[in-house]
């Protein structure tokens, strides 16, 4: 079996990950590990943008404020006036990569998003995601001391404890080589998990394919603590159409005029006014229980964004990516409204980190979105994430040069010899499908104790069986990204029965009122055998 040893281990290549290489590849020698290719994550496909105070008429108070504000009373105080401080250096690094943001004459063009009282969102039309990753794959591709490990998947964190030794830290993974069949070893001082969300945990989803939860799972199963895991946040405006998997249609949109209306079945009208006095400009969970609300009034299978009062000019400049991908599905914007309908977008919870993205376990790290750094609190402010992978990368690249060396023991090579192949792999696609459609019904943006109940006692039979098949058969992709998943489902059912009231994105019927006082909802895990 392959073993690879170096100073760093960073697991994922979106924006957090690649940043977090990028800073240390001058002092480190660094592996970046993901299970599919460098632009298979969640980052690519973020359309907005990226909110900083750039503006004269704009404020870090401000920005705090609107976070807080769209937190619902569960933001670390001292987490957000860091992030939004450190903000305005990230946007500029970015540029110095050679990111090409849309600009305003000479100046970087801001747009607004729901729930800020500025323009403030640096992007690159409406696909700054996309430009920012090909613009750091190209100059990690070409940074000395960065070596790209693609169609690897984690499949668990090598700890002390785990090994049996003293101490408790984490020694490095194993990964599974797609290309190979085999279970590789990396071994290193510092582990960074950098792999995303699970937004897959449900039937409907604007993440791809790889938001399976990996690194949550595993840092859980690692004996970290995760915390506000029942806070995912659903995008009010994923594009409905029976053809089209997981595209969203910007929070910018609704930030440039766009109108929610019902379709003519329904009377045809504009209905946020109706639910929040900021109508399209509420925070996104505002957004996306109205958009349920009449979904199930009226008994609709989406509703409809209209932005065909802007020209096609302005259309063109603002939303080419949007414009030209709804005309490939027949639906031309600048003369029709846009099918839209709710669908997981991000998980606002995740792996306990402090200020440098340090876990419970030594020598591990979580940044971007596998982490619960206390910026989003109850709800994500839209373009806040993308800031928090760059400014949290930056903060663990530092506390890990500044880390003392570690030696560290010999690992033992992954033991496959007592499984066999599996000869039923159904199993696993119809127990992923049970899952996500569960997930769905049961959990999902309007939520009671009874379908909580209904979640927590499937998750367990799913538990049993998912073990059993990890325990006897040759780990797959597939049963991998199964039982972390269900790892996270089990997470953020536990962490929803714990929260008795309805704040931000967690909303129950059976206790529909905040209460006091806020406070975050925190796991821990059972102390590993």
């Amino acid at each position: 079996m392959a073993s690879h040893d170096f100073d760093v281990l960073i697991v994922g290549s979106g924006l957090a990950g690649l940043s977090a290489a990028l800073h240390l590849a001058p002092t480190h020698r660094v592996a970046v590990i993901t299970k599919r290719t460098l632009q298979d994550g969640s980052s690519g496909w973020a359309q907005g943008g990226i909110a900083a105070v750039l503006a004269d008429d704009d404020s870090f108070a401000a920005h705090i404020e609107d976070t807080l504000v769209a937190g619902a009373g569960l933001c670390d105080l001292a987490t957000t006036r860091f992030v939004v401080e450190n903000a305005p250096a990230s946007i500029a690094w970015l540029r110095e990569l050679g990111v090409p943001f849309t600009l305003e004459g000479d100046q970087l063009h801001l747009t607004r998003e729901g729930g800020h009282s500025a323009r403030r969102i640096a992007h690159v039309t409406d696909a700054t995601g996309a430009a920012v990753q090909r613009t750091l794959i190209d100059v990690v591709r070409s940074t000395p001391g960065i070596t790209l490990f693609e169609q690897h998947t984690l499949v668990d964190l090598i700890t002390t404890r785990k090994l049996g030794l003293p101490g408790h830290r984490c020694l490095g993974l194993y990964a599974l080589d797609s290309d190979t069949d085999e279970v590789v070893t990396f071994r290193a001082p510092q582990t960074i998990l950098a792999t995303g969300g699970a937004g897959k945990v449900y039937l409907y989803t604007t993440n791809p394919d790889t938001a399976t939860g990996d690194g949550i799972a595993a840092a859980w199963r690692a004996g970290c603590r995760v915390a506000n895991m029942e806070f995912i946040q659903f995008h009010p405006t994923g594009l409905y159409h029976p053809h089209e998997k997981s595209f969203l249609i910007s929070e910018a949109v609704r930030g440039e005029g766009g109108q929610l209306k019902l379709p003519p079945s329904a009377g045809g009208t504009r209905f946020m006014l109706d639910h929040d006095p900021r109508a399209e400009l509420a925070p996104r969970d505002v957004v996306a229980r109205a958009i349920d609300f009449e979904m199930k009034k009226h008994g609709l299978d989406c509703v409809h964004l209209d932005i065909s009062h802007q020209s096609p000019a302005f259309l063109q400049e603002h939303f080419p990516n949007i414009l030209a991908h709804c005309a490939s599905l027949g639906i031309d914007i600048t003369k029709e409204p846009i099918p839209v309908v709710p669908t997981a977008h991000f998980t606002c919870g995740g792996v306990l980190t402090d200020l440098a993205g340090r876990t419970d376990l030594p020598g591990l790290y979580a940044v971007g979105e596998v982490a619960c750094t206390g910026l989003h609190g109850a709800n994500r402010l839209a373009s806040n994430s993308l800031l928090e992978c760059m400014v949290f990368a930056r903060a663990a690249a530092q506390a890990i040069a500044a880390a003392p060396t570690t030696e560290l023991p010999t690992v033992p090579a992954w033991d496959d010899s007592r499984v066999t192949d599996a000869d039923e792999s159904v199993v696993i696609s119809h127990n992923w499908d049970e899952l996500r459609r569960f997930m769905w019904d049961y959990v999902g943006i309007v939520r009671t104790n009874k379908r909580l109940e209904r979640a927590a006692h499937r998750i367990a039979m799913l538990q049993g069986e998912i073990q059993e098949f990890y325990a006897h058969f040759h780990v797959t992709r597939d049963l991998l990204e199964l039982r972390n998943l269900v790892q996270v489902a089990d997470l953020i059912v536990k962490s929803a029965q714990l929260r008795r009231e309805s704040r931000g994105l967690h909303f129950s019927r059976d206790y529909p009122e905040v209460a006091a006082p806020a406070a975050p909802t925190l796991l821990v895990p059972p102390v590993p055998r």
